[in-house]
C-alpha cells in the first residue's frame, strides 16, 4: 500500500483593502472603518463624503475584521449584554452577526475604542450613514 503523496495547490492572495485611490466598486457607495484612527469614511467611488470619528471594540472585545455588507437596519432599538442595558439605540446597521454601526448617547469619547464590538457613532453622524446606505453596501473594517 502506497502513503498518498501532498500535491501542491495555489492560494491567491486576498485583493487589497480598499483605500481611498482603490475603491471596490467604481462609483459605488461603500464605507470604510479604520480601527487605528478611529475613524469612518463613506465613499461614493472614489471620493469622500463623509469623514467623522467612531469608538470601536475594546481589546476584550473588538470589531472584527473583514468586508463585510449591510444586511439589516433598525430607526431604534433595545441593546443588551454583560453590564449594559441602552433602550433606543438610534440608526443601527447590521454588517455580520451582532456586529453593527449605530448612534452612541452614553458617552462622547469618540476617537477611542470604547464598544462591546460595534461601531459607535455620533448620532447625527450615525443617522446621515443610515439614510444614505442602503442594505447591501460593502463595508471594509481594518487596522
Amino acid at each position: 500500500m502506497r502513503t498518498p503523496r501532498p500535491t501542491a495547490t495555489f492560494t491567491p492572495l486576498p485583493p487589497p483593502l480598499p483605500s481611498p485611490t482603490t475603491s471596490p466598486a467604481s462609483g459605488g457607495k461603500w464605507i470604510d472603518v479604520n480601527l487605528t484612527a478611529q475613524r469612518v469614511m463613506a465613499y461614493e467611488g472614489n471620493r469622500a463624503v463623509l469623514v467623522a470619528p467612531v469608538s470601536t471594540g475594546l481589546p476584550g472585545t473588538p470589531t472584527v475584521t473583514g468586508r463585510y455588507r449591510i444586511y439589516r437596519k433598525v430607526p431604534s432599538q433595545l441593546m443588551t449584554g454583560p453590564g449594559y442595558y441602552l433602550p433606543g439605540v438610534p440608526w443601527v446597521m447590521y454588517i455580520y452577526r451582532g456586529y453593527s454601526f449605530h448612534g452612541t448617547y452614553w458617552h462622547n469619547n469618540f476617537g477611542q475604542p470604547m464598544s462591546h464590538g460595534c461601531v459607535n457613532m455620533r448620532t447625527p453622524d450615525a443617522k446621515w450613514l443610515y439614510d444614505w446606505a442602503p442594505i447591501g453596501t460593502l463595508v471594509v473594517v481594518h487596522y
